[in-house]
């Protein structure tokens, strides 16, 4: 029952989160609408903040699938695991962050090979984009 709360709880805060980011713009106009200039200047910064953060959201969100996606990779490619394992090993203290670092790289190498992939077979099939059907 507590892990259901506790489930329960995260979800609806990070999806509150998320909501709060989207709606991060109309809060800014909204509050530029009003009277007083604390509302105002608070208006302002919101708007001019929110591109920026959405910016760094998506750069920080792909970096997190190269490294989610390179984890999964490396720990189910048994060969690979003991691999990353072996070379983190050698770092001593940072064996955490290069474990890290080298299945971000194993992810980023991976993607850019299926990015390449894709583009090929688009190129083949005459389309301009591969996401063009």
């Amino acid at each position: 029952m507590v892990l259901a709360i506790i489930a329960v709880t995260i979800t609806v805060g990070v999806y509150g989160l998320v909501a709060g980011i989207v709606k991060m713009d109309d809060l800014g106009l909204y509050l530029m609408k009003q009277t007083g200039n604390a509302k105002q200047k608070a208006g302002e910064f919101l708007l001019s903040a929110a591109p920026k953060l959405m910016k760094s959201l998506s750069i920080a969100g792909t970096l997190a699938m190269f490294l989610v996606g390179g984890g999964i990779l490396v720990h189910g490619i048994d060969f690979l695991h003991h691999e990353v394992d072996d070379l983190a090993h050698l770092t001593g203290v940072f064996e955490n962050i290069t474990t890290m670092l080298l299945n971000a790289l194993v992810g980023l190498v991976v993607g850019v090979i299926a990015v390449a992939i894709v583009t090929l077979i688009g190129k083949v099939r005459g389309n301009k984009t591969p996401s063009a059907h």
